[in-house]
Formats: structure tokens, C-alpha cells, sequence
């Protein structure tokens, strides 16, 4: 049984259940996989896929042409407070033609356009336009990894 409350729906979206999508808002052509959870105030622009058992935390945006692979976890808190109560909710920002690879965990970050995230990377730093990263933490192996060609 899927659980999809209060979502903005554009057109031609595929949903695979179960799912877990609540006060969330999906662009044309956005592919959702089983076992995925979305949460309030989520945007997610056009010709976006989010593959099976991926979590998508309140606060973040991502724009079009992103594919988001399997179990890739994002988190809008640095836990960086002395207690609970000082919870802050922080932003993740996910540009353009983003490849993110399965079992990747995104901190509150902004990722540039075009970029490359390699499988099972923890994201802590913003990344600029046109890079691969990968590894934990996530960084580039040297500057030949900035893609020129896009």
C-alpha cells in the first residue's frame, strides 16, 4: 500500500510502490522507485529518476535530468547542536544533468550542475559545476576529473 499525501504531480510521473511521498512537489517525466520516502518541502523538477530504497529529506531541491541511484540517503542536519532541542534544518541543493551512484549519503550541500557522484560517497563539501567526486568524504582523485566535454 503506498502512502502519497498532499504531492504536487506533474505529468507523466511513474511511481513504483510501496512509496512514502508526503507535502512534496514532482516535475514532468519523474521516475520514482519502490521503497523511496520523500518529505515535505521537497522540489523535484522534470526528467528525474530516484531509484529504489532512497530517502529524500525535507529541504532539498533537485533539478532536472538528475538520476539518483539506490539507497542514497540525503540528511538535512550536520548534527552539529550540543542537544536536540537546538535542531536546525539545513538545505541540499542539487543542480542540473546530477549523477548520484547507489548508497551515496548527501549532507546539507549545494552540488553543482553536470556533476558525477560514485557509488557509496558521503557528500559533506559543495561541489562545483562539472566534477566527478567520489569516496568518503567525497572529493576529487586530481583536477583531470573536472569534466570539460559538458
Amino acid at each position: 500500500m503506498s502512502g502519497i499525501k498532499s504531492v504536487k504531480l506533474g505529468n507523466n510521473i511513474s511511481i513504483n510502490n510501496p512509496v512514502n511521498l508526503y507535502g512534496c512537489t514532482l516535475g514532468d517525466n519523474v521516475k520514482i522507485g519502490p521503497f523511496v520516502e520523500i518529505q515535505k518541502d521537497v522540489n523535484i523538477k522534470g526528467n528525474v529518476t530516484i531509484s529504489s530504497h532512497s530517502f529524500i529529506c525535507s529541504g532539498v531541491d533537485i533539478d532536472e535530468g538528475t538520476f539518483v541511484g539506490h539507497g542514497v540517503m540525503f540528511i538535512n542536519d550536520k548534527f552539529d547542536s550540543t542537544t536536540i532541542e537546538n535542531w536546525i534544518e539545513r538545505k541540499t541543493k542539487v543542480g542540473k544533468n546530477v549523477r548520484i551512484g547507489s548508497n551515496s549519503t548527501i549532507l546539507p550541500v549545494i552540488i553543482g550542475d553536470n556533476v558525477i557522484i560514485g557509488a557509496g560517497s558521503v557528500v559533506t563539501k559543495d561541489i562545483p559545476d562539472n566534477f566527478i567526486v567520489y569516496g568518503n568524504p567525497a572529493k576529487p582523485k586530481t583536477n583531470e576529473y573536472k569534466i570539460s566535454y559538458i
